[in-house]
């Protein structure tokens, strides 16, 4: 499986990532091992979303860092 995730930053901003294990991804984020949450923690977990496909997984991400991907993710998720 494949996750996209969402997490809150400390300062308020919120990061997008997708990996095919969550917990070891949380882990490296609280953990300081991500330069973009390194200065902005704690980080809290949102949302996370399963897929079977690597590629939508990753379409995904890349649409909700987009404009109009931020804005459902305002309204739909956070």
């Amino acid at each position: 499986m494949w996750f996209v995730y969402i997490l809150k930053c400390a300062d308020g901003k919120n990061y997008v990532g997708c990996t095919s294990d969550l917990e070891d991804r949380l882990n490296r984020h609280q953990s300081g091992h991500i330069a973009f949450t390194k200065t902005r923690l704690p980080v809290k977990l949102m949302t996370y979303i399963a897929f079977s496909d690597k590629y939508k997984a990753f379409d995904f991400e890349k649409y909700l860092k987009s404009g109009s991907g931020r804005a459902f993710m305002n309204k739909r998720f956070l």
